[in-house]
């Protein structure tokens, strides 16, 4: 059987392709080999917010008495968190499952190998049929990283040592918590299990956390984490991994740390090898496909989005690329601006980031002004945060005096962000932005109190 477009893979970027695709007209197929909806759906985004979520509930409740509420003996259940996870999980995949055969897209479970070329069409097999198409969309997702260290493959084997996916299906809360790496993965289920229990310590080798994240709020956050009793051990390089614990280098000197369990969470990887990838010829670039603009790889017809191609792994960027990638295959013309992607970690506060930090805006060498304000201007951050600490910060080019980054801490703030976003993509003046409403008492108004400062 013969179809217009074949997607390798069910995450964000391969279902959401599919999607638009049938509801186009398309005849499309989609090869999943493990899940549908990927890691996003089942082991990273949707299972974790499930989880912080919860736990965010269990923290007002711990400290309601501020809010003039009495609660006595608040308990997280962490298996019933995990049950309702999985419930939240299983409901999501129906539904996705269910749009798909609505536009007629054809699903097969499996894993999919690319044989090749005939003529002028592409072959793809599972088990022992082979599906032919027009064009291939690569959205094959990514891997955790798995780090040369001594002991982690015993670790890993034994089940002391887990990746995002194993720690989301713990049955018990540990009682001490080693995490390596203080990206968002590592932060978010820092927060998590140190609200559940959990003695949490994060390793990481930068001398700051959360990875490009704008310094004051990467400060703020920390210190949030700290007051919670999260213990940071920043410049520091974990060298071998036992049954007890982990051992790590700081300046030069030998530490160790006991830990029930050690989370890996240095980073993520593009799926590029063993389904036969090579065979078309595609370029590859910093370990991910190398794309265009318009999720175009070197080879015609033969398009990447996702995590695969290593550009911005989130899993909105993926739903955008794989519009993009549709549209492009229906001759519109549509581009992905990466500038305007917002980040989001889900912690509490929440934190996000748009654009431009400070840093990066130096590096290359823009000429720009800033502005930071509390984020207690907004009467409702201050009504329902008791001593909140976040901020909102915004930076804007001096010439022509558009948004060229957001960057907020502060509960609502991922709900937020995509109005940024917006001014940012309309490239919008600042005082066109003064002329907007916001309605009030919103947390958004912190925003326009920073455009004001401008």
């Amino acid at each position: 059987m013969s179809y217009d477009l074949i997607v390798l893979g069910g995450g964000p970027a391969g279902y959401l392709a599919c999607e638009r695709a049938g509801h186009a007209g398309l005849k499309t197929l989609l090869i999943e080999k493990r899940f549908l909806g990927g890691v996003c759906l089942n082991e990273g985004c949707i299972p974790s917010k499930t989880l912080l979520y919860s736990a965010k509930i269990y923290d007002y409740a711990r400290h309601s008495k501020k809010y003039g509420i009495t609660t006595d003996h608040a308990m997280l259940d962490h298996k019933t968190v995990v049950t309702r996870k999985n419930k939240v999980v299983k409901t999501l995949v129906g539904g996705i499952r269910s749009k798909l055969k609505s536009y007629h897209v054809d699903m097969v479970d499996g894993f999919g190998e690319i044989l090749g070329k005939s003529g002028e069409e592409f072959r793809v097999q599972v088990d022992n049929t082979t599906y032919s198409g027009k064009r291939v969309l690569i959205a094959t997702g990514s891997l955790p990283i798995t780090p040369p260290i001594p002991g982690t493959e015993d670790g890993l084997a034994a089940g002391h040592v887990l990746t995002n996916r194993e720690i989301l299906d713990l049955n018990e809360i540990p009682s001490s918590l080693v995490i390596i790496g203080g990206g968002v993965i590592g932060l978010e289920m820092a927060s998590y299990f140190n609200s559940a229990g959990s003695s949490v310590t994060i390793i990481e080798m930068l001398d700051h956390i959360a990875g490009y994240t704008d310094s004051d709020i990467a400060s703020i956050l920390m210190k949030n984490y700290q007051k919670k009793g999260i213990q940071f051990q920043l410049s520091s390089k974990v060298t071998a991994i036992n049954a007890d614990g982990v051992v790590y280098e700081h300046k030069n000197q030998q530490f160790s740390i006991q830990a029930d369990k050690i989370l890996m969470s240095i980073g993520r990887r593009p799926v590029v090898e063993g389904f036969g990838l090579e065979k078309l010829g595609v370029e590859l670039v910093r370990g991910g496909i190398k794309v265009d603009e318009t999720t175009r790889t070197n080879i015609p017809n033969v398009y990447a989005a996702g995590d695969v191609n290593g550009y911005s792994m989130l899993a909105h960027t993926a739903y955008r690329e794989a519009e993009v990638c549709i549209n492009t295959i229906l001759g519109k013309k549509d581009q992905v601006r990466y500038h305007t992607i917002p980040s989001v970690i889900y912690t509490n506060p929440e934190v996000v980031s748009l654009g431009e930090t400070e840093e990066t805006a130096r590096e290359k060498g823009l000429d720009f002004d800033v502005a930071t304000v509390s984020m207690r201007y907004s009467g409702r951050y201050v009504a329902e945060n008791e001593g909140g600490d976040g901020i909102c910060k915004v930076l804007v080019d001096k010439q022509y005096r558009h948004l060229i980054g957001v960057h907020m801490i502060g509960n609502y703030a991922s709900e937020i962000i995509y109005g940024a976003a917006i001014m940012m993509e309309m490239e919008m003046r600042i005082e066109d932005i003064k002329e907007i409403v916001f309605p009030h008492p919103t947390v958004s108004e912190a925003i326009r109190e920073a455009i004001f400062e401008v």
